[in-house]
């Protein structure tokens, strides 16, 4: 019996892997269809919250606040054995407090960045660089107005230390900045990675479930020529 064309074959495996991964990408294409037709904040009723003016954090006996740093939260936590207040004002800007004796804490400078890293990440003591970012020039993989230190480790980690809060904000591997890339190309945003529902990635999406549902009702019109064949 002579061999059948590699073609011929091809056609047979499409088939049999189109009966068995069909259902799964008409999926995908549904439900990606679904959750892009709508904007994130819409989804997440962000547009249904009314304004409402900020007022500032009053603790009655506490020297926290001042006219100069109206609190707008306070959050306790313990850093280096010791009860630490990380402070947030009105405007954004972050201090810390001891809160045994209500003394100020300075900045995280580049040697403590190095410190932090070494002691709460694993490997955090293979540090290559340190280097301070500003919170309108943080890096693409942190995307945060934080100030903060980079500690890039010598495997590719970049671990980032929040200069006034002490704590670690972010840790960014190799494999994390690779699936952002590949995230912002799944969802057509490959400069910002961050829009979900624009009308490019509705249009793909419409598209491809179009496509996926024409081929599972291709495949019973395949099985049935197949079928009726001499």
């Amino acid at each position: 019996m002579a061999q059948k064309p590699v073609m011929q074959r091809f056609a047979k495996w499409h088939i049999w892997i189109g009966w068995i991964a069909g259902l799964p990408v008409l999926l995908w294409m549904v439900t990606g269809l679904f959750m892009a037709a709508r904007p994130i904040e819409e989804v997440r009723g962000e547009h249904l919250r009314n304004e409402v003016d900020e007022q500032p954090l009053i603790i009655p006996g506490s020297a926290l606040a001042t006219a100069e740093f109206p609190l707008k939260e306070m959050r306790a936590v313990m850093q280096d054995g010791r009860a630490i207040a990380i402070l947030t004002a009105m405007d954004g800007s972050v201090r810390r407090v001891d809160m045994a004796n209500g003394q100020p804490i300075a900045p995280v400078d580049a040697s403590g960045a190095r410190e932090i890293a070494a002691e709460r990440i694993k490997g955090g003591d293979k540090a290559a660089s340190v280097r301070l970012f500003e919170a309108d020039e943080v890096p693409f993989d942190f995307r945060r107005p934080v100030p903060v230190w980079q500690v890039a480790l010598e495997d590719g980690t970049h671990v980032y230390i929040g200069r006034d809060t002490g704590d670690v904000e972010a840790v960014r591997t190799r494999w994390w900045r690779g699936f952002d890339f590949m995230w912002g190309l799944h969802i057509l945003d490959p400069i910002e990675r961050e829009d979900t529902s624009h009308p490019v990635l509705i249009i793909a999406a419409i598209l491809g479930t179009i496509a996926a549902l024409l081929g599972c009702v291709l495949l019973f019109r395949r099985r049935k020529a197949r079928i009726s064949t001499p």
